[in-house]
């Protein structure tokens, strides 16, 4: 990786941790104390989930797993599930698909639980959408974090296989 390339990367994560450091030391944020580690990422089925359709819960496993890989670092299986054009929005910077993987594998973001609170699937012809409502215990720039969000994920159908096109994480207030 070239000079400028790290540089660029430390700048995000860096506007990264000083977003979220803000977030969370307003007053309506989340606690900071120190959540249970998990390996796996947790979630509340709804009676919803036994409607799924093949596909959907398809989806709802793949993203379970996107998940778990990130917590572990896991970039080679993260780069197949990523689209080549793929975006990840995170709160103060965007990133491309090589950018979001640098970061992951860095250790500039540590994802350590990501407890997904709900989930559902809308597809669109060859376009998958999961929103996932989670909550994430995070290490950026050093400082660990917990922050509610709505996750929007956005799928499509290449071949035999779904690709992450976009990842964009939403903070909300609960």
């Amino acid at each position: 990786m070239k000079k400028d390339q790290r540089t660029t990367i430390r700048m995000r994560v860096s506007v990264l941790a000083l977003s979220i450091a803000t977030v969370t030391t307003s007053p309506n944020a989340q606690s900071t104390r120190r959540a249970p580690d998990r390996s796996a990422p947790q979630t509340k089925e709804s009676s919803a989930s036994t409607s799924r359709t093949n596909a959907e819960q398809e989806l709802i496993n793949l993203s379970k797993e996107k998940w778990r890989w990130m917590s572990e670092r896991k970039v080679d299986s993260l780069s197949a599930l990523f689209h080549d054009e793929a975006v990840f929005v995170h709160m103060g910077a965007t990133m491309s698909k090589s950018q979001e993987l640098d970061v992951i594998r860095s250790g500039g973001i540590q994802y350590k639980n990501v407890e997904i609170q709900e989930a559902s699937v809308r597809l669109i012809g060859t376009t998958a959408i999961v929103l996932n409502g989670i909550r994430l215990v995070a290490v950026v720039g050093g400082n660990e974090v917990i922050n509610p969000f709505v996750v929007t994920e956005v799928y499509v159908r290449q071949g035999n296989a779904w690709k992450l096109a976009s990842l964009s994480f939403t903070r909300t207030l609960r």
